[in-house]
């Protein structure tokens, strides 16, 4: 479910205090986990795919077919990377549910996302639900 308007202007507000109380745990937060990395697998499909399209232009121009072939699959391969890895990358403030850091601190994560989604709903329930 998306968020409203208000709750992303909230937790962008939530952000931007973090960043002033405590800069240096903010910026470790914000490079680690399972969006980075299939952040950075998204980057390098891109690169190969742009690898591809050079190696197809090279077949080309030297009348080599293999190497079109050969640039074109790399294309395709990494094409299907870059979307499946596209689909996989969670949004702002979903958990993962595994991944190649799965075990990096998920406890205190969780439960740092418990307080916050705690101090949230005590917020909307003394606002009265808006």
């Amino acid at each position: 479910m998306p968020l409203s308007e208000h709750e992303q202007r909230m937790l962008e507000q939530m952000e931007r205090a973090l960043y002033a109380e405590d800069p240096k745990f903010a910026t470790a937060l914000e490079g680690s986990g399972l969006r980075t990395y299939t952040r950075r697998r998204v980057y390098q499909a891109v690169a190969g795919f742009l690898v591809g399209i050079a190696l197809l232009m090279a077949g080309m121009v030297a009348k080599q077919v293999w190497l079109s072939v050969v640039g074109f699959l790399v294309m395709l391969g990494c094409a299907v990377l870059a979307v499946t890895g596209w689909r996989k990358t969670p949004k702002p403030g979903e958990q993962p549910a595994g991944g190649p850091q799965a075990g990096h601190r998920p406890r205190q994560r969780r439960s740092m996302m418990d307080r916050i989604e705690q101090r949230w709903q005590r917020r909307r329930d003394e606002q009265g639900g808006h």
